[in-house]
């Protein structure tokens, strides 16, 4: 007789042991061109799943990396080819050149006045810090205590801010942000202004002499809103100012408070501009007078920037002016413009592309950045 066999309870089922994936590392390409925090972005963002070959692996690796690598690198590729694009676009156009017979008497004037001021305040366009600047500033000044502000702070971004402060800041300037039309940033100039030169007083008491105010002079190229900023320090219209480049032609010395002196003064080019590419920035930012260019030739390049804008794009143009972008070749765009809108006048259709951009209708985007 067979006796029935006992049924011993299953064990227990066990999870299935999984093998570790390490994640796929970035190539050492990739590493070198792009720093530690594009790599490790790019390491962490698409995890391995169970199962990949190490050919897909591999795949996913390339393919995510050169996701990341185009997201990171577009924006310095704009930048690092810019003055070589505009080197290249106006090649063939009527040179940029703007010289009235004031500048000369200013310039002149100028020179004899630098010896008397204690701190020079030069005023910069934020958009084009670097075009802004006169070629023989740094020779004039010499020694001299100098600040720099960078006026229309509003006109740009947050990371162009921080770009031209972190440059600033390695070469020991000191940098005012400000909006001459609203005052920011004046009050912060004044006592920067004192205090750049508050050793002056103090050696004059060394000397027996009496305290005097503190001369500070403002100097800048045309219409970058040196006028403006003074007016907004003196919290009334004590200088002529227009939204136009030679409106100043005379220089003159304002009193603000007991401890300072300002000298106006109007605005101040090389008598020939040879860097054509910052000239052409000083059209399209309307700094340097209209007569000097031709509107169609620098709307056009206006146009061929800001398609290539990581900040614009073509979308913008479409959603401003309702019409496709149909090739990156600004001309076109213009006479499209033209006849969409202004009967074929292509100097109609440039100079609403160019006010446009003044007024921030394509957003605030600068036109430079810092040098590498």
């Amino acid at each position: 007789m067979l006796l029935p066999t006992r049924r011993l309870p299953a064990a227990p089922s066990r999870p299935a042991v999984r093998p570790h994936i390490s994640p796929a590392r970035p190539s050492l390409r990739f590493r070198r061109q792009h720093g530690r925090a594009a790599t490790a972005r790019a390491a962490s963002a698409t995890p391995p799943v169970l199962g990949d070959t190490l050919l897909g692996l591999y795949e996913k690796e390339r393919l995510g990396l050169s996701r990341y690598a185009d997201e990171e690198s577009k924006e310095d590729v704009f930048w690092e080819t810019l003055d070589a694009d505009l080197q290249y676009w106006t090649r063939s156009l009527r040179p940029v050149q703007w010289y009235p017979g004031h500048i000369a008497k200013t310039e002149k004037e100028l020179k004899g006045q630098l010896k008397l001021m204690d701190v020079v305040i030069e005023v910069r366009d934020a958009r084009i810090p670097l075009a802004t600047t006169h070629p023989k500033m740094d020779s004039w000044l010499g020694n001299r205590r100098r600040i720099i502000v960078m006026n229309r702070e509003d006109m740009v971004s947050a990371d162009d801010r921080n770009a031209w402060a972190t440059y600033f800041s390695s070469q020991g300037i000191k940098v005012v942000y400000s909006n001459g039309q609203l005052g920011m940033g004046t009050m912060k100039l004044g006592r920067m202004a004192k205090s750049a030169a508050s050793t002056v007083n103090t050696k004059r008491r060394e000397k027996g002499l009496l305290p005097r105010p503190v001369r500070a002079g403002i100097v800048g190229y045309p219409n970058v809103g040196k006028s403006s900023l003074i007016n907004r320090l003196l919290k009334r219209r004590m200088c002529p100012a227009a939204p136009r480049p030679g409106v100043t032609r005379e220089l003159k010395w304002v009193r603000f408070g007991k401890d300072l002196e300002l000298l106006d003064s109007p605005g101040i080019l090389p008598m020939r501009i040879s860097d054509q590419t910052a000239a052409l920035k000083l059209a399209i930012c309307d700094d340097i007078g209209e007569r000097s260019y031709d509107f169609a030739d620098v709307a056009a390049i206006l146009v061929q920037i800001l398609l290539r804008h990581p900040a614009v794009g073509s979308e913008a143009f479409r959603k401003r002016y309702k019409i496709d972008v149909d090739s990156d070749c600004g001309k076109l765009f213009v006479t499209k413009l033209s006849v969409h809108l202004f009967n074929g006048d292509t100097t109609q259709a440039a100079f609403r592309i160019l006010s446009d951009f003044r007024k921030g209708r394509f957003g605030w985007v600068a036109l430079e950045r810092p040098p590498t």
